[in-house]
């Protein structure tokens, strides 16, 4: 029996999610504005692996996801040495779209670059995944696949919408703008094109999924 390409990442998001005595790491960061769905947050440094992906959301997601999660999964080299090392799944999951205009030089979220924030008329997204805190770019193993790349991000301000169900490229869209206009509300100065974050596994009911939509600004 073949598999579909959804069907090989839920088994393989699986294999990634099952950690039955830890919780999934997450980025720490502190609240400095809650007002109903949306945060204003200050992010502490982090490390992360990315690529950079053609396609739709969906066929773009699938195939980011299937890049970074080959290298943690095994596709590395240890620091020191040639072995192969795992690397813990954290979340979220981060997708950004991209203007091929424009060299990628900026962290599984989506944001379009250049001001273009229309999210509908991206073919280009970055994925990344940001990784352990026990790792820096020192110790991280290294990908075997120059597809994927790591990156230390310093700290930032971002704004995040926070949601449940699915996401469509018209419903991100959608909520893309209402972030902005918060933002907008908020006196905060955009700074950066809005990402789309993910936090569970394919199998989570639509009604306990955490999706955020994130937009960096400056420091206020």
């Amino acid at each position: 029996m073949r598999l579909n390409t959804h069907t090989l990442i839920a088994l393989l998001a699986g294999f990634l999610w099952m950690e039955p005595t830890m919780a999934t790491e997450e980025p720490r960061y502190d609240v400095r504005i809650a007002q109903g769905p949306f945060e204003l947050r200050h992010y502490a440094p982090t490390l992360i692996a990315e690529t950079v992906v053609d396609g739709d959301m969906d066929a773009a997601s699938g195939k980011g996801f299937r890049l970074i999660a080959d290298y943690i999964f095994g596709n590395n080299r240890a620091a020191g040495s040639q072995q192969a090392a795992k690397i813990a799944m954290t979340a979220p999951v981060t997708m950004e779209p991209q203007s091929s205009k424009i060299a990628m030089t900026a962290p599984v979220t989506i944001e379009p670059q250049s001001g273009n924030t229309a999210m509908v008329e991206a073919n280009q997204w970055r994925i990344h995944f940001v990784m352990p805190s026990q790792y820096t770019l020192a110790n991280i193993p290294k990908p075997n696949n120059s597809a994927v790349t790591l990156r230390e991000l310093p700290h930032k301000y971002f704004v995040v919408y926070r949601y449940s169900g699915f996401n469509t490229q018209a419903g991100v869209q959608e909520k893309t703008n209402e972030t902005l206009a918060w933002a907008k509300q908020q006196s905060l100065q955009v700074i950066g094109t809005p990402q789309l974050s993910r936090y569970d596994p394919p199998w989570t009911l639509p009604m306990f999924r955490r999706n955020e939509i994130m937009v960096e600004v400056a420091a206020p």
